[in-house]
């Protein structure tokens, strides 16, 4: 294990080393750091961590119950001494480890946010350059936006009166309206007072045919 704990500790300052200085090398392991922070990666990542952390923390369990047996007057055989020996370097390591890991994970973040902060300059540097691109316009243009806008407030202002006359012809068209509705009404009251005249005719003529002095004239 002592052995792959050096392996992994080397790989990691190599990759430090290669994240510090602007390589060919540098991108591709940027772009490899971002596709493992998505998806799955982080949860993997994780898992890795805490696994080495917990082993950290048993090798420091094991060696401190060791010192304590020396502190209680034991004598130690070279067995323990081996190990107690072991356990802490195998605690050096992995606690090299994870902070390693730290330094990795944290570079590559500032990394990231050091080419998003270049991005959002460069945009920044490209639109106060069109800004000033902008005021460079020539005159004729101005005044040519300045005729535009004079014309379409005289047609604003045209638009505006008729709408104005036509809401004055709505007027006068609803009151026509209102004055021949009247009209109407009075005609239909005529035409049923004619018709109620006309049936108090007809009931009189029939009620006179039909009395015995009508019937002698017969």
């Amino acid at each position: 294990m002592i052995h792959l704990l050096y392996t992994v500790i080397f790989a990691e300052m190599a990759l430090i080393l290669l994240l510090l200085f602007k390589t060919p090398l540098r991108k591709l392991i940027i772009l490899t750091f971002d596709r493992i922070k998505r998806g799955r990666g982080p949860v993997v990542v994780k898992t890795i961590g805490t696994t080495v952390f917990v082993v950290l923390l048993s090798s420091i369990y094991s060696l401190v119950n060791i010192q304590r047996r020396s502190e209680d007057g034991a004598v130690l055989n070279p067995t323990d001494q081996v190990l107690a020996s072991k356990h802490l370097l195998e605690a050096s390591l992995m606690g090299f480890v994870l902070f390693l890991s730290l330094m990795i994970d944290r570079l590559h973040h500032y990394i990231r946010e050091l080419r998003l902060l270049r991005k959002t300059m460069e945009t920044a540097k490209k639109q106060n350059r069109g800004f000033e691109d902008g005021k460079t316009t020539s005159g004729e243009e101005v005044k040519a936006l300045g005729e535009e806008i004079a014309a379409l407030k005289a047609k604003i202002k045209t638009l505006e009166s008729e709408s104005e006359s036509k809401g004055k012809e709505l007027k006068g068209a609803q009151g026509e309206t209102e004055a021949l509705r009247k009209q109407a009404d009075g005609f239909l009251m005529e035409y049923d007072r004619l018709l109620e005249d006309n049936q108090n005719l007809r009931n009189q003529l029939e009620s006179i045919g039909h009395s015995p002095e009508g019937k002698k004239g017969m």
